[in-house]
């Protein structure tokens, strides 16, 4: 899940901090995210990473194939 976030923040040059700050997370969900301590987060924590750097949905779909 966080490599199609992180393919992302690195295609926008955006930071993890500055993800947090975006969606109104706090860095340590992302941080916990990054490092695999939440393996499956709540569904409106990817809407609100997908709204903010515009990833489509069906990108995570696919890479849980």
């Amino acid at each position: 899940m966080w490599s199609v976030i992180e393919k992302h923040l690195k295609e926008k040059n955006i930071t993890a901090y500055r993800l947090a700050k975006m969606t109104g997370l706090t860095q340590q969900t992302i941080s916990a995210m990054k490092t695999g301590k939440i393996k499956d987060p709540r569904f409106k924590i990817i809407i609100r990473i997908s709204n903010v750097i515009d990833i489509d949905l069906n990108e995570f779909k696919e890479k849980e194939k």
